[in-house]
């Protein structure tokens, strides 16, 4: 049973863990859509980016709310970038996006290299520190998710334009500095790879329980066990995937291989 003070930390990450699941979700299931599986991560990698370049500079550092709004320009401008590719490069697409999160990964790498903290930083934006999160971090993130959420209700054709690239942007920055390179990219991911064959009712619905299932057992094991949170609940979310993949597929195997049959008789 767990006592006051481990709830005291439990509580706050699972509300950003909820959090970050309420859009991610939903954009997840459009980058699969589109096939640019490595956006969240250049997207997420350059936000990370902006945010070292407000470290390395002091006088940025001093400035209000340095740590959103510079990951927030930096995206912007990756996602405008990306979304430029988008129309001039549409077969190699994913080859550019996988270039420019490499060249962003290494830009970081190259900024941090004399830095005496470098590399605890760079850990931090890589894995995250979501035990760590205050109630105070989360309103911010939830101000912008949810407009975000209404903007996709009332609009959702803007999934299919350039203005998702905007909102991808502002989401991932400030799930970034909730959560973590990784856990922005799993959580993106892996909940929508496992209903991505599922043609039944309910996609959205057990979508949202494979990511919740994952950051609730990945949360209980990093506290319990002393294990890195991010790492933790990056692995738990690939299980509560796989077993969610697996456990449709018996379900209702025909609503699953609706789409692969017409396929096979080409």
């Amino acid at each position: 049973m767990f006592d006051l003070e481990l709830m005291s930390i439990l509580l706050p990450a699972l509300a950003a863990g909820i959090l970050v699941l309420s859009t991610h979700i939903v954009l997840g299931r459009q980058v699969l859509k589109r096939g640019i599986i490595f956006i969240d991560l250049a997207i997420a990698q350059v936000a990370a980016l902006g945010a070292i370049v407000a470290h390395m500079d002091h006088r940025l550092e001093e400035m209000p709310f340095s740590h959103v709004w510079m990951p927030a320009l930096f995206a912007l401008g990756g996602a405008g970038f990306i979304a430029w590719l988008s129309k001039r490069m549409a077969g190699e697409l994913e080859a550019m996006i996988g270039c420019f999160y490499v060249l962003s990964a290494v830009a970081a790498m190259l900024l941090l290299a004399n830095d005496p903290h470098g590399a605890e930083l760079l850990k931090q934006l890589m894995s995250g520190q979501i035990l760590w999160v205050s109630w105070s971090q989360l309103v911010l993130p939830t101000l912008v998710y949810s407009a975000v959420l209404l903007t996709i209700f009332l609009h959702p054709k803007i999934l299919d334009g350039a203005g998702f690239y905007l909102l991808f942007a502002l989401v991932i920055t400030l799930s970034v500095e909730l959560v973590g390179v990784y856990l922005v990219f799993s959580t993106l991911i892996l909940p929508a790879l496992a209903l991505n064959k599922y043609r039944g009712k309910g996609r959205l619905f057990y979508a949202y329980l494979v990511g919740l299932f994952g950051y609730v057992l990945g949360l209980i094991l990093s506290a319990t066990l002393d294990l890195p949170s991010g790492a933790a609940i990056v692995a738990t979310l690939a299980v509560s995937a796989l077993v969610f993949r697996l456990a449709l597929t018996r379900v209702s195997p025909l609503a699953v291989e609706a789409d692969v049959l017409p396929k096979q008789h080409l």
